[in-house]
């Protein structure tokens, strides 16, 4: 079957299925939040507050719509990231542009298929077209080593005296981005929110019981853990 490339990056899935990565619609909006909040459901916390978070990055000065992107399936969408900018700044002052993603859903059912990896690639050449080098997350280094992130301290990159975060994640784009220098990272105020103001936007959607995960304890463990030595 021959596809036609429109929007994005199409491929041939096998048995008719068609997946096409394009640019986040505003006739989308409401499809991202839920699958986001199905992604996230009691995955860190019981509950979750992710969707909420995609709703306000879209109209933040460090959201970068170009970035925005969803992996779409036969017409469903079923995976979405969305990227900001941040900052890194070195031991002399000077700062640097750099990004940061997050929320990265992929919609349960459809997970550790590769749809989530793909989307990521997707992204890395879309962020080097844009004129970035260098991308600093907080992840589950399970899910983001694969993809070619190491750990802060490999790029000297702490949250400030000398404090490298187990979670905190480092891809260089471009090798030899961070070379030579040490650094601190600053994320965009876009990822603060109130979680009295998620909840209620949490009412718009289908009533789900909120549960403890074992997954709960490992993002607790990962998030209060540093890397030494």
């Amino acid at each position: 079957m021959r596809y036609t490339r429109i929007l994005g990056s199409m491929f041939k899935e096998g048995c008719g299925w068609k997946m096409t990565i394009r640019k986040e619609e505003k006739g989308d909006y409401r499809a991202v939040e839920d699958l986001t909040r199905q992604a996230f459901w009691n995955l860190y916390v019981p509950g979750c507050h992710e969707h909420y978070l995609v709703h306000l990055l879209r109209s933040h000065r460090d959201f970068i719509p170009e970035l925005d992107l969803v992996v779409e399936l036969n017409g469903k969408i079923i995976a979405n990231v969305m990227y900001t900018r941040a900052k890194l700044r070195d031991e002399n002052g000077a700062e640097k542009e750099i990004l940061t993603f997050g929320p990265l859903s992929v919609l349960p059912g459809f997970q550790r298929k590769g749809y989530g990896k793909k989307l990521l690639e997707h992204s890395f050449q879309k962020a080097m077209d844009l004129g970035f080098d260098t991308i600093v997350i907080f992840g589950n280094p399970e899910n983001y080593v694969s993809r070619g992130f190491k750990s802060c301290k490999k790029y000297k990159v702490s949250i400030g005296e000398q404090v490298y975060p187990t979670a905190m994640l480092v891809k260089e784009l471009v090798a030899g981005a961070l070379a030579g220098k040490s650094w601190t990272y600053q994320e965009s105020p876009a990822y603060e929110i109130e979680e009295a103001e998620a909840e209620k936007f949490d009412e718009n959607f289908e009533p789900r019981s909120k549960e403890y995960q074992v997954s709960q304890e490992l993002f607790d463990i990962y998030s209060r853990s540093t890397v030494t030595g």
